[in-house]
């Protein structure tokens, strides 16, 4: 009996709500196909509650934790330590606990980056941005870290747009600039690289962000940030420019390779991830 182990690795989710979160289904599949001993559980936390269940899993010795909404500002007030680009972009959403310090870090923009880097290296490109929310604050933040040359910002509120376009001025060797994203927006000249970092599409093939799609160009890498459906009508449309395509599965897979890295020192199977996600969204490629 003394050689036998029934003590799995604790890792998991803090968010509300979170029955439709699919990370829990990929993260658990590579633990089983890799043969690691570990949990991902995936927990409903309400605002009130983050503290404790901070505190939770630094008690029962949690090796990590995902943060997502609305607990990625909140969860700082409880951590020890922020990694460059969380502390630059001002939220978390993975947490990482060595020796009982809290370690937070913003994987959000890093999982786009690992995806856009297989089309195209970022350095020295200049990207239309779409959106000014979280995803694209974080993901704004991880090109200008990466080096991208110019980065606009499109956004229907320009205030906002201009908060982030501050923060890759202030904080990376990237030039950033602003558009007020009113009516059917054209792509800019010399634009390398599209994304769209709105909501725009989420559940709703049919649904497309408003952009003149006679103005993608073949050399244009035209990127979406949802995983649901994985080819947006954005995407299909830029497809059937000529525009390389990337989906959102990409993003939400290298997040959760990330996550398991900064937790167990190990990189988990992303090609295992894919298709678990391939098979809840029931897609192909």
């Amino acid at each position: 009996m003394t050689d036998m182990n029934f003590r799995a690795v604790l890792t998991g989710s803090f968010s509300t709500p979170c029955a439709d979160n699919p990370t829990v289904a990929m993260i658990e599949a590579a633990y089983r196909h890799d043969g690691i001993d570990a949990r991902y559980i995936n927990c409903d936390v309400q605002p009130e509650n983050l503290a404790a269940a901070v505190a939770g899993a630094r008690a029962m010795e949690w090796v990590g934790f995902n943060c997502s909404l609305p607990h990625k500002v909140a969860v700082i007030e409880y951590l020890d330590e922020l990694a460059e680009s969380a502390r630059i972009i001002g939220a978390v959403n993975c947490v990482s606990i060595r020796d009982g310090r809290l370690i937070g870090d913003n994987t959000d923009g890093k999982g786009f980056l690992a995806s856009l880097q297989k089309a195209a290296d970022p350095k020295g490109k200049k990207v239309l941005l779409l959106g000014a929310g979280g995803a694209a604050r974080a993901i704004a933040v991880e090109l200008g870290l990466a080096g991208a040359a110019h980065i606009t910002i499109a956004n229907r509120n320009r205030d906002k747009a201009e908060a982030i376009a501050t923060l890759i001025r202030d904080n990376t060797k990237s030039e950033a600039t602003t558009i007020e994203w009113a009516g059917d927006l054209a792509v800019p000249d010399g634009i390398d690289v599209v994304i769209n970092a709105t909501s725009i599409g989420l559940g709703d093939a049919q649904a497309m962000p408003k952009i003149d799609r006679d103005s993608f160009r073949p050399n244009h890498v035209v990127a979406d940030v949802i995983p649901n459906p994985p080819m947006t009508k954005l995407l299909r449309e830029a497809k059937a420019r000529g525009c390389t395509t990337l989906d959102g599965l990409g993003m939400l897979v290298n997040q959760g390779v990330i996550g398991v890295e900064l937790w167990l020192d190990r990189k988990p199977s992303a090609d295992v991830m894919v298709q678990t996600l391939q098979d809840i969204f029931n897609v192909s490629d």
